[in-house]
């Protein structure tokens, strides 16, 4: 049964995030979390969504712009092992505020709250009508990297802010998806090289035979995705980018996620 759910939410949670460029982390970790600790469930998913992103890469990697990619890639790279250090210093650092529910307590930290203010502005700039044509230049793809390579390795929520970014820098469907996996496949090589310090010490080689059945059930969501990209139109894309947004800012900002 555990493998069961695990599976299906990998490949539900794959064909979705496809499009939108975010969310299989944000998504998986919480599954994992369900029959495995939390450490534990964070490295699981990181492996899965590498990986992913690698199938996804030879998919449709074809498509990517090699200009956004430069400029805001390289950026995201170096800003990611950043994070990712800083991660490793602050991972005590107090809450700002924290609420409980029930029997549950739930805490927000000063990088999260950073971070859904920051997913909201971005979300809000797709249904503000005055800043709906704004266009994204090569200056702001460099910040766009910096702020989502930092939070991405500060927090795992990179994918959110570069999709922010990208969907607003005039490329295809097809680029947008492409380029996003690249980005995201460069950020996730340099986060995991610093959270593996820490990866054989979750118990996680144990659990190599459920990382496969989920990693492969990733695949296959996104493989649908890829067949379904021709019957997706952009604004879909746009909806979907600015929707998941709001509703990750809503769960961060309020220690949900």
């Amino acid at each position: 049964m555990e493998i069961l759910i695990l599976c299906l939410a990998a490949l539900l949670t794959s064909l979705l995030t496809f499009f939108s460029g975010f969310g299989l982390g944000t998504i998986l970790t919480p599954v994992f979390a369900i029959f495995f600790p939390l450490e534990v469930a964070i490295a699981l998913t990181g492996v899965v969504h590498f990986l992913n992103n690698i199938f996804k890469l030879v998919l449709v990697g074809n498509h990517g712009s090699k200009k956004v990619v430069i400029h805001f890639g390289v950026p995201a790279f170096f800003a990611s092992l950043l994070g990712a250090y800083l991660l490793l210093q602050i991972s005590d650092l107090q809450p700002v505020f924290r609420y409980t529910i029930d029997t549950r307590e739930f805490f927000v930290t000063p990088q999260k709250l950073i971070i859904a203010v920051l997913l909201i502005f971005f979300a809000l700039i797709e249904v503000i009508p005055i800043l709906k044509n704004i266009q994204i230049g090569k200056g702001n793809l460099v910040v766009g990297g910096i702020l989502s390579g930092f939070f991405g390795g500060l927090s795992g929520h990179q994918g959110a802010l570069r999709s922010a970014f990208l969907i607003k820098s005039g490329m295809t469907k097809e680029s947008f998806i492409a380029t996003g996996i690249i980005i995201a496949c460069i950020v996730d090589i340099s986060r995991l090289g610093i959270y593996s310090t820490r990866f054989l010490h979750t118990g996680i080689i144990d659990s190599v035979p459920l990382v496969l059945a989920a990693t492969l059930s990733a695949f296959a969501g996104a493989y649908l995705g890829s067949k379904l990209l021709t019957k997706v139109t952009f604004s879909t894309i746009q909806i979907l980018v600015t929707v998941m947004l709001i509703g990750l800012s809503i769960g961060i900002g309020l220690g949900l996620i």
